[in-house]
């Protein structure tokens, strides 16, 4: 994929066609045009030289040299669990990486390895920070994951915006409206239009409590690893001025640090939580994970879809 060698564009691709399999296309096809771009202007190093600083054996610090997120990502959460399963915690900091899809891919990882993790990242500006009409925080992704009592891993991964920014750019993309109440455009009123909101500012979850949340992770991603942060994180659909130099955090635990009887009393508290009445309407109730699981099942026998658009887009890259 434009001069990333077999490994890192299979790397790539995995990543991208995951995206696209659990139902999450803001994250898939609809950006393999801006990654190719960016490599086409040297902005993503498609033959990086990965350094690895060792703090301890449970800290690892890594220098990813502007590689595209994904391998930057992938080599980082290996580590991660390298170190966790040596020492029982495992605590990876990477700087002068790039955008890397879904933090969920990650954590699975990690959740198959039978541990417990924690995926941050940082992104361009598009929420303002409680009491500003500045955007400045990313929509910064909060994913954590644990093993469940069954084969479907417990992933929570969500933006601290009410809606990702890739869900408006896709809109963008293909012609769509957003929801109501996700976005403020250039002049602070709301708007469904996604153009106009890409221009304007996203609203995070809760208010202040969201804000708040963004600000740790531009924090934890960004201060703590050395990359880019404060608002400092490009745009890699609309900034060339230079690589992104994103940073990335993760945490992995093993589950019986304390409790060695882990997989017992995470499968009573899920059936505590499945067992209480629910409300009209809801067949069961799911932990964080489960439908996605579900949805990659089902897809993994279906054709991708692929807007017209987006196909396009990919036609021009292959000629």
């Amino acid at each position: 994929m434009h001069g990333l060698n077999y490994n890192h564009a299979s790397i790539s691709a995995d990543a991208l066609i995951n995206a696209e399999l659990v139902e999450a296309p803001s994250h898939g096809l609809s950006r393999l045009k801006m990654y190719c771009d960016r490599i086409k202007k040297k902005l993503i190093n498609p033959k990086p030289k990965i350094k690895f600083k060792k703090i301890s054996n449970s800290i690892t610090h890594i220098d990813a040299n502007n590689s595209i997120g994904f391998v930057a990502a992938n080599i980082g959460i290996k580590q991660a669990i390298k170190n966790a399963k040596k020492t029982g915690i495992g605590l990876v900091g990477i700087k002068n990486s790039g955008h890397y899809g879904l933090s969920s891919y990650y954590a699975e990882q990690a959740v198959k390895n039978n541990l417990i993790v924690f995926c941050f990242t940082n992104a361009p500006p598009a929420i303002a920070p409680h009491g500003s009409k500045k955007r400045l925080f990313g929509t910064n992704p909060i994913c954590f994951g644990t093993p469940s009592s069954t084969n479907v891993p417990f992933i929570l991964d969500t933006s601290v915006s009410m809606i990702n920014r890739g869900k408006i750019r896709v809109a963008a993309k293909i012609g769509k409206k957003i929801p109501k109440g996700v976005a403020l455009d250039k002049n602070g009123k709301p708007t469904v239009d996604a153009k106009k909101a890409l221009a304007g500012v996203q609203l995070p979850i809760g208010g202040f409590r969201g804000s708040g949340l963004a600000w740790m992770v531009d924090i934890l991603s960004g201060v703590m690893t050395g990359g880019n942060h404060g608002g400092k994180v490009k745009d890699p659909f609309d900034d060339f001025s230079g690589p992104q130099n994103i940073g990335h955090l993760f945490i992995t635990m093993k589950t019986n640090l304390f409790a060695k009887d882990y997989r017992s009393r995470i499968k009573k508290n899920i059936k505590i939580i499945k067992k209480l009445p629910k409300i009209n309407g809801v067949k069961e109730i799911l932990f964080p994970g489960q439908s996605k699981f579900a949805r990659y099942k089902k897809n993994l026998k279906k054709d991708i879809y692929i807007p017209k658009t987006i196909k396009l887009e990919i036609e021009k890259l292959l000629n």
